[in-house]
């Protein structure tokens, strides 16, 4: 090795082109607190749900809109992510939303009744709704092309939130009153503010004045919002009703779009790329896979297999520490094997991981099947969004970033109640089908069967990424 191969290295035996700079640490560690704060924020109140009907004298049916106000708000503020950032600049944004965040936390925390909670937590949802993308914007703009590699590690605290989540509900309900579910946000956020507002680079000058499409966000997030009521509610009539009115304002946006360009909302051209399409496709269907077994998988052993809740949280823990233990490693095996390589083992993972549900259905459940199966299937899950979502943002300019962003969180966002439903939809009719006397065993194997050919087609997508 000659002299400049080693002054090019650094100690660890890293080219100097590979080496990250310690900003980049910094500013994703400030980016995904916010990240970790809302996701555990929405852990906590979902498993809190039952302790807060109790406390606030209110129906189930009323108290779950403390978790769907939230939702419905920030799926309605998520259009405007891009234009935001593109007007008043990154950081201030971020800022904004932390602080609104936090603040809404303490009035969540004030409330004396289930309305005035749940109006509380509509508010929340409108900051905390841009948290996520924004931390996954941020993360993008610092690391470049290291974006595998960071993410690799930055979301280590984001899959630990859904772990740690019930833990905290449990201990804080148990010590203490359930207003400390909220306020506990409030020394997160204080710390939070301090190192954004010390470490995120300022980003001001950078921003452009660009004009809102209002006529676009008239369309898009009615049309989304409507997307999700219909979704919870498509086996009743209200439901087809909303889904047909979304598809109409999405198809009227999509028009709408086109026509504007880079001017619009949301710049459709951006799908036209090879890459960001198909790391779009990918995550609509890797995203309706995860949250469709996470409807599935719970149900089957519940229902199905006669096991009580309480043994959920262990027997389906093998599932997050997969995603838990193979995450960390994804930027390293993006940089050695490529993309498409990755993106497709783990999707063959996740699909070998789910086939042996679809056996346990029809056989009779058997705990040494199930949680290896589960294991594996988290494993291969989180080795398709590290590599996909980095090659997405590689695709794009980085002025793009703010509105590539956007799209790419809408798609999410639309993948999981999409196949959540289908699948929902196709076991009831299942169900419903089945001669009198006979188990429900056979009406779950073919779920779990059509669970595993969303697998194939996340798999046949992978092959569609680029290899570096």
């Amino acid at each position: 090795m000659s002299d400049g191969d080693v002054s090019a290295r650094d100690p660890a035996g890293l080219p100097a082109a590979d080496r990250l700079d310690p900003s980049i640490w910094k500013i994703s560690t400030v980016a995904l607190l916010g990240a970790l704060l809302a996701q555990l924020d929405a852990t906590i109140v979902n498993v809190s749900l039952a302790s807060l009907a109790k406390e606030l004298h209110a129906s189930l049916a009323t108290i779950q809109w403390v978790t769907s106000g939230y939702l419905l708000a920030l799926t309605l503020v998520l259009p405007l992510n891009g234009w935001l950032v593109d007007r008043v600049g990154a950081k201030a944004l971020y800022l904004w939303c932390f602080v609104s965040f936090t603040l809404s936390s303490a009035l969540c925390g004030l409330a004396w009744s289930a309305q005035s909670l749940i109006a509380f937590r509509v508010l929340q949802g409108v900051s905390g709704g841009l948290l996520a993308p924004m931390a996954q914007m941020m993360i993008a703009q610092a690391a470049g092309r290291h974006m595998a590699r960071v993410v690799g590690y930055a979301a280590v605290p984001v899959l630990l939130a859904p772990i740690l989540g019930p833990v905290i509900a449990g201990a804080i309900l148990q010590q203490a009153s359930w207003r400390w579910l909220f306020l506990v946000n409030l020394p997160i956020g204080a710390l939070a503010l301090t190192l954004a507002a010390l470490y995120l680079p300022n980003d001001r000058q950078a921003a452009k004045r660009r004009e809102l499409d209002w006529l676009g966000l008239c369309l898009l997030s009615p049309a989304l919002v409507l997307f999700l009521l219909g979704s919870e509610r498509a086996g009743q009539y209200q439901g087809w009703i909303a889904l047909v009115s979304s598809g109409i304002l999405l198809l009227g946006f999509a028009r709408v779009a086109l026509r504007k360009g880079d001017r619009a909302l949301i710049d459709l051209e951006l799908f036209r790329g090879k890459v960001f399409g198909a790391a779009a496709i990918t995550q609509f269907l890797s995203n309706g896979a995860v949250f469709a077994g996470q409807m599935l998988i719970p149900v089957f052993l519940v229902q199905a297999c006669g096991r009580p809740p309480a043994e959920m949280g262990w027997m389906l823990a093998p599932l997050g520490l997969g995603m838990l233990v193979s995450y960390p490693s994804m930027g390293a095996l993006t940089d050695r094997f490529g993309v498409r390589s990755v993106a497709a083992g783990g999707a063959m993972l996740a699909l070998l991981g789910t086939l042996p549900l679809a056996y346990l259905a029809r056989h009779g459940l058997n705990p040494h099947v199930l949680l290896p199966a589960l294991f594996l299937r988290g494993a291969g899950q989180s080795a398709i969004g590290a590599p996909t979502i980095s090659a997405a943002y590689a695709s794009v300019d980085r002025r793009h970033l703010p509105m590539a962003t956007t799209s790419l969180n809408i798609v999410q966002r639309l993948g999981g109640p999409t196949f959540t439903t289908l699948c929902a939809l196709f076991l009831a009719w299942m169900l419903a089908s089945q001669p009198i006397g006979q188990t429900a065993a056979s009406a779950y194997a073919w779920a779990f069967l059509l669970l595993c050919a969303l697998h194939t087609l996340v798999l046949l997508t992978t092959i569609r990424l680029p290899r570096r």
